[in-house]
């Protein structure tokens, strides 16, 4: 059987609007530049599209070696300068800020004022944008619960990476009165062929020479709700995907993983599984 990596995206914000790639670099803590920067809010707790749903309406896109962030809401847009992420001396310059994700407590730093008044502006609420530096050692499932080992993250919810099958969306979409696209789920990588959710039955596959270790069923919240063109709400997927995807009461739709290797990866690669579950 053979499986076939289709699509590739990062969220360089994490929970603004993502950008699909061809080809990527995978890193010690994800993709390259993928939720390598957060907004937070006046007293530093992360901000997503769980209270801030506005947040879908502001897309991300690569331009010139900056990063461009379009308000889609007044057709505003700012670039900021993606060297912050590659220069840890340009970070080391930058004002420091005790920032909370979740239970995970850690140091960012302030991109700029010019940022900061951007995205308050467009969600109407004071916050600021940080980046996560290199020294930064953000652990994923400090209690080992699912990983026995030492791997970082960046400021992603839990896991480096995200992975869903382009099958178990179909299936998804045949049980829905209206199909919703990939983007709801926010993976990272998406791959053709096979079954539905065969994702969940994998213990280790490989891209290129880099292995990855699908750890978790990933957990689904009210972002898969929201519309990521209007930002509207409703009930859909999360009603359907609990008649059938619940685990421990939580709905279940894609797999996170970690890995071990560097390097590039890119579309059109096949997935080759080393184990199955």
């Amino acid at each position: 059987m053979s499986y076939i990596l289709s699509e590739i995206y990062i969220y360089p914000i994490k929970s603004l609007g993502g950008i699909k790639l061809e080809k990527s670099i995978v890193e010690e803590r994800g993709l390259h530049l993928d939720r390598r920067m957060m907004l937070v809010d006046n007293t530093g707790i992360f901000m997503t599209q769980r209270t801030y749903p506005k947040m879908a309406l502001l897309k991300t896109n690569i331009v010139n070696d900056k990063l461009a962030v379009n308000n889609t809401n007044n057709k505003s847009t700012i670039f900021i300068e993606l060297e912050f992420i590659k220069n840890q001396k340009l970070i080391a310059s930058l004002e420091k800020l005790q920032v909370k994700i979740w239970d995970d407590e850690c140091i960012g730093a302030k991109v700029s004022k010019e940022a900061d008044e951007f995205f308050s502006d467009a969600l109407g609420i004071k916050c600021s944008l940080v980046i996560m530096s290199q020294d930064t050692k953000r652990i994923v499932d400090p209690d080992k619960k699912y990983v026995t080992e030492e791997y970082l993250v960046s400021f992603a919810d839990a896991y480096p990476f995200l992975i869903i099958g382009e099958e178990s969306l179909n299936d998804l979409n045949k049980r829905l009165k209206e199909n919703l696209p990939m983007n709801r789920f926010r993976p990272n990588f998406v791959f053709t062929g096979g079954n539905p959710y065969d994702e969940d039955r994998w213990k280790s596959f490989k891209i290129g020479e880099i292995i990855f270790y699908p750890v978790k069923p990933c957990a689904r919240c009210v972002i898969t709700t929201i519309n990521q063109d209007t930002a509207e709400k409703s009930d859909e997927p999360l009603k359907t995907l609990a008649t059938y995807r619940t685990i421990n009461n939580k709905v279940m739709f894609g797999q996170n993983l970690v890995h071990k290797g560097t390097g590039e990866i890119q579309i059109n690669s096949e997935l080759e599984i080393l184990e199955w579950k």
